[in-house]
């Protein structure tokens, strides 16, 4: 007799971002890993999106950055629960290589490309910049991948994003872009402001030309389920992640902290993990 196929929705952002990336990897190594599974990607206009779209039960799954992973996790009553911590997320500007900007106060006053609407990074972004009292022109793009072009034609002095391996990141490092990241006393500044934030690092070599560690604030991005996701199905998702953990990090630079053991360490607590994940992650021997 041949086993029951779950088929599942997975939300992820607007093309040209990281979400739509990790998404695809996420997917396609969780599908191989476990028969049982087929997930399916699914576009939207990212976390902010994700997060009602699973409420209302029109997503099994959505990604979710950060600061709103956060929030809605914290509402009284939420039926969100986390299958997997995705990674944590080190907000950076890029200025072109010619840019005079050398700190993040230089920025004041000037266009910044902020990112979507509906992103989590640009929710992040936010907080860094009010932190620091810099107030500048923000610009909201409709899709991640509208950054780059206005940032190398002057419409914009800076370009924030988060993470390693995205795209738009990548894309201007390799055209000689120049990362600007918060001093580690302006980091205190933040954290101060922003307790729920911590500190991260982007490593050495994340990007073309970017030879030094950076030191910034990010939190971590997350797998949400739907309300009331079968936990036979979130036990196979959790599974499904643990077997494919080494072909997934090979895969995707961003994914070698998408771990088993990461979901337990980054969940606010173990009542927020999924029934299903939580009864495998203790099988496993990695969650109490």
């Amino acid at each position: 007799m041949n086993p029951v196929v779950f088929s599942l929705i997975l939300g992820t952002a607007t093309p040209g971002g990281g979400f739509p990336v990790f998404g695809a990897a996420y997917a396609e190594a969780l599908s191989a890993a476990e028969p049982q599974l087929r997930i399916e990607t699914r576009n939207t206009k990212g976390s902010t999106e994700n997060v009602p779209l699973l409420e209302a039960g029109k997503l099994d799954l959505g990604l979710v950055a950060g600061e709103l992973a956060s929030a809605a996790l914290g509402r009284p009553g939420t039926g969100l629960r986390i299958v997997a911590a995705m990674y944590s997320s080190p907000g950076l500007f890029i200025v072109r290589g010619d840019s005079p900007v050398r700190g993040i106060a230089d920025l004041k006053g000037k266009p910044v490309a902020l990112g979507t609407q509906g992103s989590g990074i640009t929710v992040l972004g936010r907080i860094v910049l009010d932190s620091l009292d810099v107030s500048c022109q923000e610009i909201l793009l409709e899709k991640a991948a509208d950054g780059p072009p206005m940032l190398l034609d002057g419409r914009a002095a800076a370009l924030w994003g988060a993470g390693v391996g995205w795209p738009a990141f990548t894309a201007l490092a390799k055209s000689g872009g120049r990362f600007v990241a918060p001093s580690a006393e302006e980091v205190k500044r933040i954290l101060a402001a922003q307790p729920s934030l911590r500190a991260v690092t982007m490593p050495a070599g994340s990007y073309p030309g970017q030879d030094a560690p950076l030191g910034s604030v990010g939190s971590w991005s997350f797998v949400f389920a739907r309300p009331g996701l079968p936990e036979a199905q979130g036990y196979l998702l959790a599974r499904a992640l643990h077997r494919a953990e080494g072909a997934l990090a090979a895969r995707l630079a961003q994914a070698r902290e998408t771990t088993a053991a990461n979901t337990v360490a980054a969940a606010p607590s173990a009542e927020l993990i999924h029934p299903g994940a939580l009864r495998y992650l203790r099988e496993a021997g990695l969650a109490r």
